[in-house]
């Protein structure tokens, strides 16, 4: 080892003691954890941003998954490049991460090769997982029959149409299935996993990092909490694509033959 990749090991040696000490005793780097994290067009920038940043922080070997080389554009128009397509990607991850983004989950559910891409990814990985509308799309993949599961709440109730225990809560762990609700439940997720992979101090070190100390302005961050006053002028602005969803959502379960 020649002076450069001397100090080099010695900085990421460093960055890992502060970060998470116990992982000094999981295997050699070439034996990290693999994870896949499938990106997609128009897919929601915080529930990758989120799960990404714990997932940078553990030290896993991270693949985003696209169909082709061109960077996929998010909700906020800004642009995501893939490190792997479909077809090079690795064949098994220890964690496959599916994030979402209401538009793009419906072009997604349509779309046979990545449907095909996450089946076959879901059924060799260790962990199979989702925020957000990303559940919708693990269940049209047939990913989550007979698990319980939840999704964003105006669409979660249709995961039932494609076998699934529908749950409300912020973060559902069920066997090697975990699935969290909308957008900010990443980072809720994100620390879950974390303790799952790497144990809870790990998991409590990447929250202080993060300063995830949640005090929200307005109590209106559920359903319940925002009454049905404001739950209906969501659901009536967005009516036209929670409509699609709910019939490619009935279309995926006959297709999947539950």
């Amino acid at each position: 080892m020649d002076r450069r990749e001397f100090n080099t090991s010695l900085a990421a040696a460093s960055l890992l003691n502060l970060i998470a000490p116990a992982a000094l005793a999981q295997p050699a780097p070439s034996a990290r954890l693999r994870v896949g994290l499938l990106i997609h067009s128009d897919m929601i920038l915080l529930d990758l941003a989120g799960p990404l940043t714990a997932f940078n922080m553990m030290q896993v070997e991270v693949h985003l998954l696209a169909k082709t080389e061109q960077p996929v554009v998010t909700d906020v128009r800004l642009p995501v490049a893939p490190t792997a397509t479909f077809d090079k990607a690795p064949r098994s991850f220890d964690v496959l991460f599916v994030p979402g983004g209401l538009k793009g989950t419906i072009a997604a559910m349509q779309d046979t090769q990545t449907v095909e891409f996450i089946r076959e990814q879901g059924n060799a990985a260790r962990l199979v997982t989702s925020v957000c509308t990303g559940s919708l799309l693990l269940g049209a993949a047939g990913l989550l029959k007979g698990y319980q599961a939840t999704s964003h709440w105006y669409v979660r109730d249709y995961l039932a149409h494609m076998g699934a225990v529908v749950r409300t809560d912020r973060v559902v762990e069920d066997r090697n299935r975990m699935t969290a609700g909308g957008v900010t439940a990443g980072i809720d997720f994100a620390l879950t996993i974390a303790a799952r992979l790497s144990g809870e101090e790990t998991a409590k070190r990447i929250q202080l990092l993060l300063e995830y100390d949640p005090k929200p302005p307005f109590n209106c961050g559920s359903p319940e909490q925002a009454g049905p006053a404001l739950v209906g002028d969501v659901q009536k602005r967005r009516q036209e694509l929670i409509s699609e969803a709910e019939r490619v959502s009935r279309a995926a379960g006959v297709a999947i033959k539950l």
